[in-house]
């Protein structure tokens, strides 16, 4: 009888084996962004490349910690997850970029998702509808906590802590006007800018999805690269493709759940 093609000592997708991968782990969807991210460590390398996914693993603060990208949108993310799951994490950050949605929020400031509008596919492959697409709340505790130690009462330098939106279509957002369903589109995106939603993205989730159903920890800090709607409005707004203070939240919580998780 022939071998499954998923019967190999590496997960067939990230290519990594358990003594790789931390207990603790930073996701970005960004593959070139995981070495930035990894600099953080001590004695980070390079554990595996393929495809999408960029996998560097090293020390904070005595523990393994992993840092690994998920390319872009639910399906690779949730694979990711998965198998790093396979692998013997239990704690996932991601630390995401987004485009802006509620007022409230501008270019620069950090969004703590606690959870996630589930107006993609991938969930549905793992919640039943109707179900919520909710963050660990001690990695939100832990993200909310780092993200008001790095912040001010300014423009671009602000945090929020709610829900953000995650979808499987970028154009479908940016424009929806091109699509044959674009008033349907439209018709939600106001539902959910009445609804308070902080900002919009594409993993979140799938992620939070995922550590539901097997029983693990998520969370998530998402920058705000810009907001239309404060442009629409004729409001100030910042546009700012930075994410070294989402990286160092990110980073930061983590330490805090590592400090916590010894104490229990």
């Amino acid at each position: 009888m022939a071998n499954s093609i998923m019967d190999t000592e590496r997960q067939f997708h990230i290519r990594t084996v358990p003594e790789e991968v931390g207990r603790y782990v930073i996701l970005a969807g960004d593959p070139g962004r995981i070495p930035i991210i990894a600099q953080r460590l001590e004695n980070a390398v390079q554990v595996a490349q393929n495809r999408e996914y960029n996998v560097y693993t090293g020390t904070l603060d005595g523990e393994k910690v992993t840092v690994c990208s998920t390319g872009i949108g639910g399906p690779s993310a949730a694979i990711a997850v998965e198998e790093l799951i396979k692998c013997g994490a239990d704690t996932f950050i991601r630390v995401g970029t987004s485009g802006g949605m509620d007022l409230k929020v501008s270019g620069g400031d950090l969004c703590i998702a606690s959870s996630a509008v589930r107006a993609e596919g991938t969930s549905y492959e793992y919640l039943p509808m109707g179900y919520p697409a909710a963050a660990d709340f001690d990695v939100t505790c832990a993200l909310a906590e780092a993200a008001k130690a790095l912040s001010s009462d300014e423009l671009g330098k602000r945090y929020h802590v709610g829900t953000v939106h995650s979808k499987d279509s970028f154009y479908g957002e940016v424009e929806p006007e091109n699509s044959p369903v674009s008033e349907n589109i439209k018709e939600r995106w106001g539902a959910y800018l009445k609804a308070g939603c902080l900002t919009s993205e594409m993993e979140c989730a799938a992620i939070f999805s995922v550590g539901i159903s097997r029983c693990v920890r998520c969370g998530a800090v998402i920058t705000a690269i810009w907001n239309v709607e404060r442009s629409k409005q004729g409001l100030e707004d910042n546009v700012n493709d930075d994410t070294t203070r989402g990286i160092t939240c990110a980073v930061d919580a983590m330490r805090i759940l590592i400090k916590n998780d010894r104490l229990k």
